[in-house]
């Protein structure tokens, strides 16, 4: 049987938010060059982006870069001898050479340094940005180096997580921004937690479909299918599974599902790896009672004694997934085209204390890749037969409820820069 949540009192999670409709949708907007130009102006180059956290510029010259295509710019970010992080284009200010890089100009790097050194010509700069060194500062025409600093990139930190707006006037201040969802998570010890495991991927689809994917579990016992042995995977298929909460704060999202400790389960739903280590797609088993639970009092929304986790979208491309057990995972999606983006997930846990804790991480990790990979290949078709264009219109389940509303605010912000409209 079906399992039944409890929904608003209106009878579903969709009619409590009349202005997202209830009719078909177009997905237009994932497969038009016109609606995707539009969006990096209207939305990528105006709104808070997350490109990492504090942990990764721990000490004073501390750097890191950020590739972000879909803005045509890469950034650096470091920490500065007063130890204030900021964020700069990575661009030198004599012919425009890439500054910071290595070998290969498109690869990320992360570092140590006093000062950036220009690879072309060998002009200096502080951490604050100053240019410092000029090489043959006399063959230039009354030049004053105080003229050209590094371009710098609005920036700030958000319980650890570190944001940029490349508006030089970013509209509003990030924790604003940020809102209530925004308020929701502060007070998790996402300090605490820095053994990290990464991923990426390139997929041949639309960001926003990736996005929706992650925002609904309607998929989940269809796709997801061959995961489990096939005495369990054909009754859960048959019987769907619902969300326990979603809800809507602004431009941003929430969903939470429910959860139970995966030891508990009966046996015939682990793998032999499972047991063996202790781990699986839900995180370690072995976690101390105090580490596991609530540690922001606004987590699970629903009040539910059975919540597992919440998954908190943050709009444009950012999600924080936090686990019961305690212990969180990220998501990005990065545009590099109208039909192609990098996915980008990092798994963020205690340090382990012994090999078993580490190899339970690992699991979890790796689980992690498998579920998330198999989502990114089935979007890929999604891709191709979107854009054929056979058919305009689609139905969306109640369940799908946070994909309209993604859908939603992409064509609010290209509509108010001044866009196609929701048509086009």
């Amino acid at each position: 049987m079906v399992m039944q949540y409890e929904k608003p009192s209106v009878g579903s999670w969709t009619e409590a938010y009349p202005e997202l409709g209830t009719g078909l949708i177009s997905y237009e907007d994932s497969i038009s060059p016109e609606f995707y130009e539009l969006e990096r102006e209207a939305i990528f180059r105006r709104t808070w982006l997350n490109i990492g956290r504090v942990e990764q510029v721990p000490n004073k010259g501390s750097y890191f870069t950020k590739e972000l295509a879909v803005c045509d710019t890469s950034i650096v970010v470091v920490r500065g001898q007063d130890d204030k992080i900021r964020a700069f284009h990575n661009m030198c200010r004599h012919r425009g050479n890439k500054l910071v890089w290595t070998d290969f100009p498109n690869e990320e790097v992360q570092g140590t340094c006093r000062q950036f050194q220009c690879k072309y010509h060998g002009w200096r700069y502080a951490l604050d940005g100053e240019l410092t060194f000029i090489q043959q500062e006399q063959e230039f025409f009354g030049l004053d180096k105080s003229d050209f600093p590094l371009i710098e990139v609005a920036l700030d930190v958000w319980e650890g997580f570190i944001f940029v707006n490349l508006d030089r006037e970013p509209a509003q201040p990030l924790k604003e921004f940020l809102g209530e969802m925004g308020e929701m998570l502060e007070g998790y010890p996402f300090s605490e937690l820095t053994q990290v495991f990464s991923y990426s991927a390139e997929v041949g689809s639309n960001w926003k479909l990736f996005i929706d994917a992650f925002q609904e579990f309607y998929h989940a016992p269809v796709l997801h299918l061959k995961q489990s042995p096939p005495e369990v995977a054909v009754p859960m298929m048959e019987a769907g599974f619902e969300a326990i909460h979603y809800s809507i704060h602004g431009d941003h999202r929430v969903v939470s599902t429910s959860g139970g400790r995966a030891e508990e389960a009966p046996r015939e739903y682990l793998k032999p790896i499972d047991t063996l280590f202790r781990s699986g797609l839900f995180g370690p088993w072995d976690v101390p009672d105090d580490k596991r639970g609530l540690f922001s009092t606004a987590m699970n929304p629903s009040g539910r004694a059975d919540w597992g986790l919440d998954s908190y979208q943050f709009f444009p491309n950012f999600v924080i997934l936090v686990w019961e057990p305690g212990w969180y995972l990220t998501y990005h999606y990065w545009p590099l085209a109208v039909g192609r983006h990098v996915f980008e997930g990092r798994l963020y846990f205690r340090p382990p204390k012994n090999a078993s804790e580490r190899l339970a991480q690992e699991l979890a990790a790796v689980t992690f890749k498998e579920f998330a990979l198999q989502d990114g290949n089935t979007l890929e078709a999604t891709q191709t037969m979107l854009q054929s264009r056979v058919i305009s219109e689609f139905p969306l389940c109640d369940q799908e409820v946070l994909c309209r509303h993604l859908h939603k605010v992409a064509h609010d912000y290209v509509d108010a820069y001044g866009g196609v409209g929701k048509d086009a």
